[in-house]
């Protein structure tokens, strides 16, 4: 088996899971449990990496630490979008359990 086929299926369930924590945090429209430095910190880990995956030439990895950082920006707005939705309703957002619609 070539290596780069692991790679590049662990790269897709990485940010396939990353996506859908995202997802959720933008349906619910909460920032219950979510720490604005978590997407930080992913921010600045997902360009650090990319560039040290691309001084290694390593394309796996560039593009799965860049679809992170991306994946981080829109998680970043998305909590930004929470918060300001819940300081003008004086919520935290829906609480576990309610829809989204």
């Amino acid at each position: 088996m070539n290596a780069d086929v692991i790679g590049w299926a662990s790269a897709c369930i990485l940010v396939l899971t990353i996506s859908r924590q995202v997802y959720t945090q933008y349906r619910t429209r909460s920032v219950a449990g979510v720490s604005k430095w978590l997407f930080v910190g992913q921010l600045s880990a997902s360009v650090g990496f990319t560039i040290y995956s691309w001084l290694l030439d390593n394309w796996v990895f560039v593009v799965v630490n860049f679809s992170l950082f991306i994946t981080a920006v829109v998680g970043q707005f998305i909590y930004l979008r929470n918060r300001r939705l819940a300081q003008r309703t004086g919520s935290g957002g829906l609480q576990a359990g309610e829809n989204a619609t």
